[in-house]
């Protein structure tokens, strides 16, 4: 069910390894998490990197037997982190290459990425066709382009707004340097949402929901890169996410659905290159954004997807002028690629639920599955909507039954069922979501004026949890008591704040000073939004 490609822009081969000359060094691993880019190291007193004439950041090649990474090369002086003769590979770097520690490397400058030209001209302004496109992106999953080039193209399409023809060869050229999984199934579901809404884990209930129906699912998530929590990142307290690719199958199989974390998938790797440099220059232009997201369902073997695009004053999208211009490039390159979308427009006024971060978004997850009467409302009900919508792609489902379905699935226990059958399957965890341990320090923030909440701040609640800790530390996070509407006196609490540690504690302590996320106002005050549910 898996399908590698191969790579036709990259003729690189062990016969053609054989054939290339190399200084020959030890192999030593770096523990530095260097986030999706393959980092070298080498001395600066080896004899090597004199007469090889490397130079620092410049891209090397590292072979033996057969495998083969391209990564940036740093020079060191400290022969603690390698010696004359080692050549030192990141952690990152060291898992692609697949050797062990102590064998012998062969290391070479690498040859300028072929797609340079491409590059240059899509600086310059110029629109780039099918093949342009493929060879950048080929060249980008190979690890070809340092982070300043892939800034330099990043920046250019998000200057120079691409158009929707190149929006469509982008997310072509994506999918095709990845694997394609094929469920041998003419009906395969999933749901995404653009993002920016934190506590948004209707994925997590959606799935049960749709898989208990029958509908195939399998849900491959990502981790949270600026936000408190991932998908992923919840599902892992309750289940193991981090999937060998045989194992997810049989688990999608036998369920009808999974939640796992995509990155073991390696489903358009170029795309997880690219956000790595998109999110800290917080660039999210329409076009790369499309190109991510579908590429990624397309190659997971996605037929049907509803995609979510919520607005709001701090959402990522916040009028409807907008939404609708994202909503017709979603629809036309999924036409595109023969993929059936469905884009709905939901109220991103605030966040989803009442906890940020993984611990509090499982337990509320798990107290709309068991129907406690502590679960979030407006998160029940926009799951349901989602999953109604999936279940409407059934043709044996009347359009506008979806909800209803949805709703008895979940009412009756069905999803919460299904939902402990894919935690064991996938390894449970030892959490308790009726008793969550929570970070152990924690605050209250306080109302300081009488009215009404008017306006949550979705960017600001979510550094304050990540601040506090989270993802990383996965009970951290904020617990909001008051929502949009509620009246409030002077002294009432609008959330709490948890930590594990007393410097994430004072870091969030310090943001809730400069600004608590929350404007108190009048009733008359409170914003609109127009959604589509």
């Amino acid at each position: 069910m898996t399908t590698p490609l191969t790579n036709p822009a990259d003729p690189w081969t062990p016969a053609t390894a054989e054939k290339a000359t190399g200084a020959k060094l030890t192999l030593r691993p770096v523990l530095i998490d260097t986030y999706y880019e393959n980092v070298a190291y080498l001395h600066k007193d080896c004899d090597i990197y004199r007469a090889e004439g490397f130079q620092a950041l410049s891209k090397v090649e590292v072979h033996a037997e057969g495998h083969r990474i391209l990564a940036t090369l740093n020079v060191v002086e400290d022969t603690a982190i390698v010696s004359c003769g080692q050549l030192g590979l990141s952690k990152e770097a060291f898992a692609h290459l697949g050797l062990p520690q102590g064998h012998v490397v062969s290391v070479r400058q690498a040859e300028p990425p072929a797609s340079m030209g491409a590059l240059h001209r899509k600086l310059d302004g110029e629109r780039l066709g099918l093949d342009d496109l493929r060879g950048i992106v080929r060249d980008i999953a190979n690890h070809r382009f340092s982070k300043m080039e892939l800034a330099a193209f990043v920046v250019a399409t998000n200057r120079d707004e691409m158009d929707r023809e190149e929006v469509y060869f982008l997310t072509q050229a994506m999918v095709e340097v990845g694997q394609q999984l094929d469920w041998h199934e003419t009906l395969v579901v999933d749901k995404h949402c653009i993002g920016g809404i934190p506590g948004n884990r209707t994925s997590m209930l959606v799935v049960p929901i749709v898989a208990a129906h029958g509908l195939l699912f399998p849900k491959t998530s990502s981790r949270a890169i600026t936000s408190p929590a991932g998908t992923a990142d919840t599902m892992e307290v309750l289940a193991q996410v981090e999937l060998p690719m045989d194992k997810l199958q049989d688990i999608v199989r036998t369920h009808r659905g999974c939640l796992a974390w995509g990155g073991t998938a390696s489903l358009s790797p170029a795309d997880d290159v690219l956000i790595s440099v998109e999110r800290p220059l917080a660039l999210d232009s329409p076009g790369q954004m499309v190109a991510s997201i579908l590429s990624k369902k397309i190659a997971a073997g996605s037929t049907h997807l509803v995609l979510d695009i919520p607005i709001g004053p701090t959402a990522k999208v916040r009028s409807m002028p907008e939404a609708q211009k994202l909503r017709r490039l979603f629809e036309y390159v999924a036409h595109r690629m023969n993929l059936a979308l469905e884009v709905v427009i939901t109220d991103g006024r605030q966040p989803i639920g009442q906890g940020i971060g993984p611990v509090l978004e499982a337990r509320d997850v798990m107290r709309v599955l068991e129907n406690d009467p502590l679960g979030p409302v407006d998160l029940r009900q926009k799951a349901l909507r989602l999953a109604g919508r999936l279940i409407e792609c059934d043709p044996d489902i009347r359009g506008g039954d979806g909800f209803a379905i949805a709703r008895d699935i979940l009412d009756s226990g069905r999803a919460l069922a299904k939902m402990r059958d894919i935690i064991h399957a996938q390894g449970p965890t030892a959490f308790d979501h009726q008793h969550p341990h929570l970070g152990h320090l924690s605050f209250e923030v306080c109302a300081n004026a009488a009215g009404v909440v008017v306006g949550l701040d979705n960017f600001q609640l979510s550094r304050i949890a990540r601040l506090a800790g989270a993802p990383k530390v996965q009970n951290a996070g904020v617990d909001l008591v008051c929502k949009l509407g509620a009246e409030v006196i002077v002294g009432t609490v609008l959330y709490r704040v948890y930590a594990s540690f007393a410097a994430d504690l004072e870091f969030a302590k310090q943001a809730c000073a400069q600004h608590n996320g929350y404007t108190i106002g009048a009733a008359t005050d409170l914003p609109h939004v127009f959604v589509e549910f």
